[in-house]
């Protein structure tokens, strides 16, 4: 019995053109409305999330920053949330200092995202996320006790190990720090067990290195066809791309492997 699916949004359910695919999209919509409940996992914050989530009429948790806050969108309720140690968040500002030319960093703090540079890099990551940079000034005019997490963007990506954070690629060019312990996986194991769903009937699908914990916790890993190959060795099953409805594969999945009746889709034989 399948009774969640959990699926990352950029490169998964969503494609180059920001959008959702439109299969998964629908796909997902009949999952639910055969019984079953949809839960998303993202790097992304509560404002870039939420048109996803919306669009999909969620009215449960979602995963946001990769973990590291789980938040109710439909009523703007915290779950879940960690933040970065003091003392690793002020290790961080040393390392802005030295970060190579053609990289900058984001911070995220109390739901809004942070940026000192004004360059194509940050504007393009903005527009895509569909948010909103804010100036702090400075980046000590941060609260050292409530940074969520902090981004690297560009090339050439640095390697960062700060006591007390957990780094992760969710993207070429994107390196994220975490509070350590924080992953999607992390989450997704403390939001079932909140729940009370076994994780053996929560399927997960995603493509990138971020997502790999989630896929190995659930009764159900998938990864996209076009995906990372760490991601695609790592899961039980390897659907279509993000493109041709890679998760409304895992959605035909879903409908066996419960006994409902067959999902209409493209062509895939698994």
């Amino acid at each position: 019995m399948i009774r969640w699916i959990v699926t990352d949004l950029d490169g998964t359910l969503v494609g180059r053109d920001l959008a959702m695919v439109p299969a998964s999209r629908e796909a997902l919509r009949r999952f639910r409305a055969a019984g079953g409940e949809v839960v998303i996992a993202t790097g992304r914050m509560e404002a870039s999330a939420r048109r996803y989530y919306d669009e999909l009429e969620l009215d449960g948790a979602a995963i946001l920053y990769n973990g590291a806050r789980t938040v109710d969108l439909a009523g703007d309720t915290v779950v879940r949330s960690r933040s970065l140690p003091s003392a690793a968040w002020k290790a961080l500002l040393d390392v802005f200092e030295e970060l190579p030319e053609g990289v900058y960093p984001v911070a995220f703090s109390g739901g809004t995202a942070f940026a000192v540079d004004d360059v194509p890099e940050l504007r393009d990551y903005a527009r895509r996320d569909g948010i909103v940079l804010r100036d702090p000034g400075a980046w000590r005019e941060l609260p050292a006790e409530d940074v969520t997490k902090c981004m690297l963007i560009g090339d050439p990506l640095p390697h960062v190990r700060i006591a007390g954070t957990a780094t992760v690629k969710s993207e070429a060019t994107y390196l994220e720090v975490l509070p350590e312990g924080t992953s999607k996986g992390v989450a997704l194991r403390e939001l079932a067990e909140l729940r009370g769903v076994p994780l053996a009937e929560v399927a997960a699908v995603g493509d990138n290195p971020n997502d790999i914990d989630m896929i190995v916790a659930t009764g159900l890993g998938v990864a996209v066809g076009d995906g990372h190959p760490e991601v695609r060795s790592a899961a039980d099953v390897v659907v279509g791309a993000c493109a041709d409805g890679a998760v409304a594969d895992v959605v035909e999945l879903a409908f066996r492997a419960n006994g409902w009746a067959r999902e209409e889709h493209r062509p895939w034989t698994g």
